[in-house]
C-alpha cells in the first residue's frame, strides 16, 4: 500500500496484461509484477488501484488482478521489517476490510525473503 500521491522513485513498465503503464516503486513490486505477468492464472493486472473512500486517507493497493475464472485477486507488497509497525498493520487491515466489503476473498501479502 502506498499513498496516492507517493513521490518516491518509480519504474514505469509496459506489461501485456496491464492496460496502462505499470508503475513499481520497489524490488518486491517489480519482482511480483514479473510473476503475475508470467502466471497463466492471471488474465489482467491493475497496479496501484485507489481505495476509494478509505477512512485512513487516499491509499492504493499494489496489485488487483483478474484471474482466468473472472475472480479478483488483491496483493499488497510489504517489506518484512515493516510488518511490526503499527501504521503498516492498520493500513493492511484497512485494505483487507475494504476488499472484503467489495466481495474479494483472495487478498494476500507479498513479503520479501528472510535474510
Amino acid at each position: 500500500m502506498r499513498r496516492k500521491d507517493y513521490k518516491g522513485r518509480c519504474e514505469k513498465r509496459a506489461l501485456s496484461k496491464c492496460k496502462g503503464v505499470c508503475r513499481t516503486y520497489d524490488d518486491i513490486q517489480r519482482a511480483y509484477a514479473d510473476i503475475l505477468q508470467d502466471s497463466e492464472d492471471v488474465r489482467e493486472i491493475r497496479c496501484n488501484v485507489l481505495l476509494d473512500g478509505l477512512s485512513e486517507g487516499e491509499y492504493t493497493s499494489d496489485f488487483v488482478c483478474v484471474k482466468s475464472g473472472g475472480d479478483l485477486m488483491v496483493r499488497e507488497c510489504v517489506f518484512r521489517k515493516y510488518l511490526s509497525k503499527p501504521l503498516t498493520v492498520k493500513l493492511l487491515d484497512a485494505s483487507r476490510e475494504y476488499w472484503q466489503k467489495h466481495g474479494v476473498s483472495d487478498w494476500g501479502l507479498v513479503i520479501d525473503a528472510e535474510k
